[in-house]
């Protein structure tokens, strides 16, 4: 049975080559950078696997194939996809990845053209199962807090969808209510649209809010199935980062969402932020309140050997409304940093969690389940390079979310080359139940000083984070790049392996 692994290019994210939206001539922000794609893909499989990339032009369903290099077991390995035959400048679309093995993947996306913007967004593929009728996007902004929004929607059903995109305000006066609804009829099946919240007359001269996003097979009632992925880009500066949404309705969501990463004024002034969606739709009988209560779990920075304190924070929301969650407002100790748990009663909520700071900017979704074993396909360490050569660093921060603590040794962090071969093995100190710990390549010495580099200048590296059969662990990878202001950043989430 062949595995699919299905990519919604977010809405600048794209599995394409560049998409400019104003003219060169435009002041070089991150909004108006072109962006080139990398899909990053790792092997999680026992055999080698034969793999083969199908590209959809936005609102098309033709697809244009380009077969892969067999790549060996726990290899990984990336597809720039200006090197695609068949893809023109200025395409945009989605993908789907063709496997006889399980894989997973990630989208890097490579800013040209403007050498203010140094940070690398990055989001998940969808496995092919993770499509749902129901999708939201916690947190979707048009000129506030100077940042634009794009998205975009793949239907993954075998059929056309037709879509209804409701967006929902956060804004004091008009809290929770829908302010603007778009439609898309007849959606190909894999194919995309994109929808830059930037451009929408509609939502007025700005907006901060969520959407909600509901599609049915095509001249039906008939529930179909979509994901869809989002990029915060600033229109006033550099700051760059993307995000998965999350199946939303009856189906979605959780009353229970776990963030690895909770900050307040560490490690140089990074905070971290939650934007918390109600998963009810608005304006609808029967829908509720999500009661949310945020409990920190954290310790001063660069001292992982103190003593765990716990904060608490609690806010209402309203149906299909999001609420923003600033770690130093929301009584994170200063210079502390830590791990958070996100519980809701009433509702059912999704959320994304982001980290800002000096010239640093990150997203990823919380995560409302665990597993024993978790991939993260696009990993890079530099000893010697980071500030003259342009290197990255990965930092990943690995959360037990199980109900018991793990012992010293009990989880381990497994680092592999671009050809499969193990370079390292980190053993994990003890993991107390919801806190965190933290890996990279340099905890495995020497072999791990150039991670995922090679002389011949090419790239590849990713890592398998195994804990005892029925715990349950989820990670958050940070990847560091180096600009003259300071380090940027941009986070993932690591990816359950069956």
């Amino acid at each position: 049975m062949r595995q699919l692994r299905k990519i919604a290019a977010s809405a600048a994210a794209l599995a394409g080559l560049t998409l400019a939206t104003f003219s060169p001539a435009a002041a070089q922000t991150a909004y108006n950078t072109q962006f080139v794609t990398s899909i990053t893909y790792q092997n999680v499989g026992t055999g080698n696997a034969t793999m083969s990339v199908l590209f959809f032009a936005e609102n098309s369903g033709a697809p244009i194939t380009h077969n892969l290099p067999q790549l060996a077991p726990n290899a990984g390995a990336s597809l720039a996809v200006v090197n695609v035959s068949g893809l023109t400048a200025g395409f945009k679309g989605g993908a789907v990845i063709q496997s006889d093995q399980p894989i997973v993947s990630t989208l890097v996306q490579v800013p040209v053209g403007n050498p203010n913007v140094a940070n690398r967004p990055l989001t998940n593929g969808f496995n092919s199962n993770e499509g749902a009728a129901e999708f939201q996007i916690p947190t979707v902004l048009k000129n506030a807090f100077n940042t634009n929004t794009r998205f975009s929607i793949q239907n993954v059903d075998t059929v056309g969808a037709d879509i209804t995109v409701k967006f929902v305000s956060a804004e004091t006066g008009n809290l929770g209510q829908v302010v603007h609804t778009e439609t898309i009829t007849n959606l190909p099946p894999n194919s995309v649209k994109y929808i830059d919240a930037g451009q929408v007359a509609q939502l007025g001269s700005s907006f901060n809010g969520s959407a909600q996003i509901t599609a049915v097979r095509t001249g039906t009632s008939t529930p179909g199935k979509v994901v869809a992925a989002a990029l915060e880009l600033s229109t006033n500066g550099s700051n760059a980062n993307g995000f998965e949404g999350s199946a939303g309705g009856a189906a979605g969501g959780a009353n229970k969402v776990y963030m690895p990463s909770a900050i307040c004024n560490a490690f140089g002034g990074q905070q971290s932020a939650y934007a918390v969606q109600n998963v009810d739709p608005p304006n609808t009988p029967g829908s509720q309140n999500a009661n949310v209560t945020v409990t920190y779990l954290t310790r001063p920075e660069n001292n992982p050997n103190a003593i765990l304190q716990t904060n608490t924070f609690t806010v209402t929301i309203l149906p299909g409304a999001k609420a923003s969650i600033a770690g130093c407002t929301s009584n994170v100790p200063q210079g502390h940093t830590g791990s958070a748990v996100i519980e809701s009663t009433g509702a059912k909520i999704v959320a994304v969690g982001k980290v800002t700071g000096p010239a640093f900017t990150s997203a990823a979704p919380g995560l409302t389940s665990g597993a024993s074993k978790l991939a993260l396909p696009y990993v890079r360490w530099t000893s010697t390079q980071f500030v003259p050569g342009g290197r990255q660093l990965t930092s990943i921060a690995i959360q037990n979310i199980g109900a018991s603590d793990l012992p010293a040794g009990a989880v381990t962090v497994k680092y592999y080359d671009k050809n499969g071969n193990l370079v390292g093995t980190h053993n994990l100190p003890a993991i107390p139940a919801n806190a965190k710990v933290n890996s990279n390549p340099s905890n495995i010495g020497a072999p791990g000083s150039e991670f995922g580099y090679y002389p011949d200048n090419t790239f590849g590296g990713s890592a398998v984070i195994e804990g005892p059969p029925g715990s349950q662990l989820v990670a958050l990878a940070r990847v560091l790049s180096n600009t003259p202001a300071g380090q940027v950043g941009e986070d993932y989430n690591a990816i359950p392996i069956q």
